[in-house]
């Protein structure tokens, strides 16, 4: 069973920087596309961006183009979120998702799911 677990979460005051891992066991992890997602208290779940299986591209929501950079280690079964200039509005939980076939915007389109991590940014 696949499994996914993220980590890196915490408080930091805006602008400042947090890299979150998402740790992934019980699969080929090269075989699957990665995605990450937040939601905010009382807010539905939003996409952040994703990363194809071989890492050779990564889209991201406008909200966090320039901010944010995903990227993975195959050898490590492990991706990773950067992000930087941190603002208020990027206080969420932050979920890793995983889907073996092709996956994009929508949360539906992946198969796997973690926890998720706290971020907060204080003003």
């Amino acid at each position: 069973q696949v499994q996914l677990v993220e980590s890196g979460g915490g408080l930091v005051q805006t602008g400042g920087s947090l890299r979150l891992s998402c740790a992934v066991s019980g699969g080929t992890f090269s075989r699957y596309n990665l995605g990450w997602f937040r939601q905010a208290p009382g807010k539905e779940r939003e996409y952040v961006a994703h990363i194809t299986w071989s890492g050779g591209s990564t889209y991201y929501a406008d909200s966090v183009k320039g901010r944010f950079t995903i990227s993975r280690d195959n050898a490590k079964n492990t991706m990773f979120l950067q992000m930087n200039s941190l603002k208020p509005e990027d206080t969420a939980v932050y979920y890793c998702a995983a889907g073996a076939q092709i996956v994009n915007v929508r949360a539906r389109t992946y198969d796997h799911w973690g926890q998720g991590t706290q971020v907060t940014v204080s003003s």
